[in-house]
């Protein structure tokens, strides 16, 4: 490990912090530190980082901005590479818009959404990043990546770089081939979108916000949904009727606005939440007979 930080430190490939905390890294404030925690300033130096990984047989982790994860309170092994600036680019070609994978999916909506182009309203409020969005197929309001992404420019461990296609990812409700059968980095995504009426996308736009911030606890730590809904049925709705909303263990609580939503209010822990992750198994499937799924994603060391 200390041949490889020296390794990677000598590259100039970025920002390189060692025994980085990651509850600095993600939305719900939690996380206990990375080993190696990378900040590449390029898909060049991406590619250099993923070379002394490999030759080092380093574990690895990308992340974006941290939104949907639950980092265990012992950190995590290896490296940690933080995808943002440097791999951020945006390149907009008429309905076509190849973007990095490290770009803000707000932001991006955002901007699109003043220029016309139809397509991705739904990511207006779900507060991550490119690479992430399409690793997890993020969604909302009826709608998720799939539904606008042609194709993905991929980085393997190996050092391969391959585009695949919407079918090649193989989506399904908030997962692609990235999770488990081909582990890889987006380093690029291309999406179609439409021409539209720009004040009226602007205005649906604004309409999806405010909805999230009138029903979701934006307004503390948390990292998103934590529960795959588990259909016909609706996680968040299960949850409140089995009179869980406001419940906590430790620092961690069922927000009493929405009850898919686990917040920090104050110095929780990841055992916190995942004390009360299975608090909300157990008691549901006790009720219903329903086996809840995480859809946030908990990685780290036991």
């Amino acid at each position: 490990m200390v041949e490889a930080v020296k390794e990677l430190q000598e590259l100039n490939i970025g920002k390189v912090k060692i025994n980085e905390p990651l509850a600095h890294h993600t939305t719900i404030k939690i996380g206990g530190p990375a080993d190696i925690l990378i900040e590449p300033s390029s898909v060049e130096n991406l590619q250099k980082v993923m070379e002394v990984i490999r030759n080092h047989h380093l574990n690895w982790r990308a992340i974006g901005r941290g939104s949907n994860l639950l980092v265990s309170d012992k950190g995590i092994e290896g490296v940690v590479l933080k995808l943002g600036n440097g791999i951020d680019s945006l390149e907009i070609n008429g309905t076509e818009i190849t973007v990095g994978g490290g770009h803000s999916l707000v932001s991006l909506s955002t901007l699109i959404s003043k220029k016309g182009l139809s397509g991705l309203e739904f990511a207006s409020g779900i507060p991550g990043s490119v690479g992430g969005a399409v690793y997890m197929n993020a969604g909302a309001h009826g709608s998720d990546i799939s539904r606008v992404l042609t194709k993905a420019h991929i980085l393997f461990l190996d050092g391969s770089m391959e585009w695949l296609s919407n079918d090649e990812l193989e989506f399904s409700y908030r997962t692609s081939i990235l999770q488990n059968k081909r582990p890889g980095i987006v380093v690029e995504a291309v999406f179609q979108l439409e021409a539209g009426e720009r004040n009226s996308i602007v205005a649906q736009m604004q309409k999806n916000k405010d909805y999230r911030k009138e029903t979701q606890p934006w307004n503390f730590p948390c990292a998103g949904s934590i529960f795959r809904n588990p259909l016909p049925n609706y996680a968040g709705k299960l949850i409140e009727v089995a009179g869980l909303k406001g419940f906590s263990i430790g620092g961690a609580k069922i927000s009493e606005m929405h009850g898919n939503f686990i917040v920090n209010a104050g110095n929780a822990t990841a055992g916190d939440v995942l004390a009360l992750i299975q608090h909300v198994k157990d008691t549901i499937y006790n009720l219903y007979q329903i086996k809840m799924e995480t859809e946030v994603e908990i990685i780290g060391r036991k």
